[in-house]
């Protein structure tokens, strides 16, 4: 089986990128990823619009999960659409990091086909679908079936010059369930264990179609900023980092803390991901943390673009019911859904930092 590529080999290949700035991104028009990659709801139209208000300003990746639904009730029409979506994406100057799996099903429901629900009024990304979802992760059964999916799209793009990196798996074991109105976190200890061990998996299958791009999965889970502890100490978290070739994070945080992650980090020597950032209500904001992360040469893909179905412009409620000014304040996004930026400051300071490019003391 192919092995992790060195550090040496991962510094190398991250010098011939420049500085990466990007984000994550579902068209205003789909609710979840089932919803923008089903056929039906495919919508070129839209994605060539809001990509090219990216690329104006200044953006040059993005990140996108891919919903295993999809894959395995219509494959081919599927690869057809990711084969459609990198062109439009690589149109604009944009290469793209494809998520394969993901946790994060906040509706409560399990993945389905067909029309998604509309959007939960007032509630931030209350349609999330996961993939391959609970159900699937947590039986052996259907394993088989991911280990095709995995395979069969790393195989299909493994040295596609448009597909700049594969995350395997988003906040594995993630069950925050936010569509009541109330976040309710909790430990799904059985989630976990299952994810933990498909994880190891993912990488193995991933690693033995020899991509030529690297392979991450992020460590997500910062403890209360009240602990004291400013990195990841959760065993699915530290198995991301040690099988990772690139390392990536999730931080939305302040800007102190976000010092302290990156430096911590820093000692794994290896190239940086920021896979999600952006909640200005608790302090994570472009103004602050683009130049950090700029500075740090580490790869910022902000949570959000454009305003729409996913209501993530709306905070987690746990921050809703804490303020009375959200709705002066956006949460994540920067562009209203006519293109209109949420703030232009902002994205002046996109386009700054990447004409910039790799900062003089990573060249």
């Amino acid at each position: 089986m192919k092995q992790q590529w060195s550090q040496a080999q991962a510094q190398a290949w991250y010098q011939q990128q420049g500085w990466l700035c990007g984000f994550n991104y579902l068209p205003s028009t789909a609710v979840n990823w089932t919803d923008i990659w089903q056929k039906e709801t495919f919508d070129a139209p839209t994605i060539e619009r809001e990509l090219g208000w990216a690329a104006e300003a200044g953006y040059n990746s993005l990140r996108i999960n891919l919903p295993f639904i999809v894959w395995e009730h219509d494959r081919d029409g599927f690869i057809a659409r990711i084969n459609q979506f990198l062109q439009i994406a690589d149109t604009h100057g944009f290469r793209t990091m494809l998520t394969l799996m993901d946790d994060c099903g906040f509706s409560g429901d399990e993945p389905y086909l067909g029309p998604q629900k509309a959007p939960v009024p007032g509630v931030h990304n209350s349609q999330a679908a996961a993939s391959p979802g609970r159900a699937k992760v947590c039986n052996y059964d259907d394993w088989p079936h991911i280990e095709r999916y995995v395979r069969d799209i790393v195989r299909e793009f493994r040295s596609d010059k448009r597909v700049l990196l594969w995350d395997l798996y988003n906040e594995p074991g993630n069950r925050g369930i936010f569509s009541t109105g109330t976040v309710e976190v909790f430990y799904d200890a059985k989630l976990e264990d299952y994810a933990h061990e498909l994880m190891r998996k993912a990488f193995e299958w991933a690693r033995e179609e020899d991509p030529q791009q690297p392979l991450t999965v992020c460590a997500w889970r910062l403890q209360p900023e009240e602990t004291g502890i400013h990195h990841y100490t959760h065993p699915l978290d530290k198995t991301a980092l040690e099988l990772s070739d690139v390392v990536s994070f999730h931080a939305y945080t302040n800007t102190a803390r976000m010092v302290a992650v990156i430096h911590h980090l820093q000692q794994l020597n290896r190239p940086m991901f920021c896979t999600e950032w952006l909640a200005r209500h608790v302090g994570s904001t472009i103004e602050e943390q683009l130049p950090l992360m700029h500075a740090a040469n580490v790869a910022p893909y902000q949570w959000g673009l454009v305003r729409g179905k996913t209501q993530t412009f709306l905070p987690w409620p746990v921050v809703m019911t804490s303020t009375t000014d959200y709705c002066r304040l956006w949460f994540h996004d920067v562009f209203e859904e006519n293109g209109i930026p949420f703030s232009q400051a902002e994205i002046s300071l996109v386009r700054k930092l990447s004409r910039i490019g790799l900062h003089p003391t990573h060249s």
